[in-house]
């Protein structure tokens, strides 16, 4: 009688061919050489770790020593991540920094594999985007003003007035790893609002026209986490068959299984709902404002590109290629830094060498909570006004959150000559600031719990 132990001491990893196997083996009461012969075929191809990282591009230059330090995690991990055996390149952005266990693409990390989708590598703010509307020439405080009543930061859930389309419903219904009744909820609780940490509403004016511009960065909210923990779950199934030695965390779902090819479905959803949650704050506002919106557009940064059977995976990397957006408008992209300095607007340099992408802002040298910790001597208050000298800066919450002020990102003047040296892409108009809104310290004295 063959079972799971014969497979096991034979050096099979177990996996959901094992059942399929013995009942096969035991049918056809096959032993010795017919035994071994048929788990040779029957078994799933198992993938090797690559004996050395594979190459990738490092498009970032060393200006301090915390940018070093900051560097050389960031390469760590990458040399790390490109020993696993679906990857063929990869690249690091000048706003490159660590997140994550050791081993993980950090922030402003691209990697490319072939025929496989890696979901730690989009993370769980899967296609974190960033939309712009040109509004004329209208007040850029009385556009903060109506966002302020128009939008919601912060764990906490609103009435937001905003109704899931029965055309969405129906999209998502149609994938498994969609249709639950709690993606279903989240998809309809979270239409409208904006979350925290970075994310944010922006208000500026154009350097080249002078027109007022509204810009929203977020992601896909409660829908895209959960997404992202189902596939990790499925991913990790995955690894344990066909490649144990690679770690958890770079685990990937084989984009030519049936689970791979509904995962990626899944993914491009999400998509069409992050753009929804974009598009109908911007309505509401241009409603509100009583103007009519114009050159509306919007790129993610935080998402899986493909093309053929290769998979780019970019955590915090802007798309400059035409072809990586189904809805690319006239190559234009957007590339915030901090909220102190001008949002880019960016295309192509056709002669560039870096896949196709460009940073996605300006990053982080350290973690927020040291960058509190650094600032203990300090109040809040103090921080805010020196840092926000001129700008109408608004916390949805009413506390402030100093890990999101300018000095708690990279230089952002660094950063915009690094896209020049390297030649990551042609910047054609900069979105002067006004101010902008964020969720701010939303837990401070926990005021859902009141």
């Amino acid at each position: 009688m063959i079972t799971g132990k014969t497979l096991i001491d034979l050096g099979y990893h177990p996996g959901r061919w094992f059942k399929e196997a013995i009942n096969y083996a035991n049918e056809h009461q096959l032993s010795g050489d017919a035994l071994l012969k048929f788990l040779e075929s029957a078994s799933p191809t198992t993938f090797k770790l690559h004996p050395g990282p594979i190459a990738f591009e490092t498009y970032i230059e060393v200006s301090s020593p915390e940018e070093h330090k900051n560097v050389a995690i960031v390469k760590r991990d990458m040399n790390v991540l490109m020993q696993t055996p679906t990857v063929v390149g990869g690249a690091i952005m000048p706003d490159a920094c660590p997140a994550g266990p050791a081993g993980s693409i950090p922030v402003g990390g691209i990697v490319i594999t072939e025929n496989a989708i890696h979901p730690a590598m989009h993370s769980s703010d899967i296609c974190c985007s960033v939309m712009m509307s040109v509004l004329d020439k209208v007040s850029p405080k009385k556009v903060l003003d109506i966002a302020m009543e128009n939008t919601h930061f912060g764990g906490v859930f609103h009435d937001t007035n905003a109704f899931l389309p029965d055309n969405m419903k129906k999209s998502l219904k149609e994938n498994s790893f969609l249709s639950d009744d709690k993606s279903m909820q989240l998809a309809q609780d979270h239409l409208g609002t904006q979350g925290d940490g970075n994310h944010f509403l922006f208000v500026g004016r154009s350097r080249n026209t002078g027109e007022t511009v509204l810009v929203t960065h977020h992601g896909s909210r409660g829908l895209g986490a959960r997404l992202f923990q189902k596939g990790m779950k499925n991913a990790e199934r995955f690894r344990r068959e066909i490649s144990p030695d690679t770690l958890p965390i770079n685990a990937w779902i084989p984009s030519d299984e049936d689970e791979g090819k509904e995962y990626w479905d899944a993914l491009q959803k999400v998509r069409d709902w992050t753009k929804l949650n974009h598009k109908s704050i911007h309505e509401r506002i241009s409603y509100e404002l009583g103007v009519d919106a114009t050159l509306n557009f919007w790129n993610e940064h935080n998402f899986i590109f493909k093309e053929e059977n290769l998979f780019y995976h970019a955590k915090g990397a802007t798309p400059l290629k035409a072809k990586f957006l189904p809805d690319d408008f006239q190559g234009l992209r957007l590339v915030p830094l901090n909220m102190a300095e001008p949002i880019l607007i960016m295309r192509e340099r056709k002669n560039s060498s870096n896949f196709g992408f460009a940073p996605h802002g300006a990053g982080r040298n350290y973690s927020r909570s040291y960058h509190i910790k650094k600032h203990l001597d300090e109040s809040d208050e103090a921080i805010f006004a020196r840092e926000t000298k001129g700008l109408d800066i608004r916390f949805y919450s009413g506390n402030i959150d100093i890990s999101e002020l300018p000095s708690a990102y990279k230089d952002a003047a660094s950063v915009k000559a690094q896209i020049d040296q390297f030649n990551l892409g042609e910047v054609v108009d900069e979105i002067i600031p006004y101010g902008c809104i964020m969720a701010g310290n939303w837990q401070k004295n926990k005021p859902w719990k009141k």
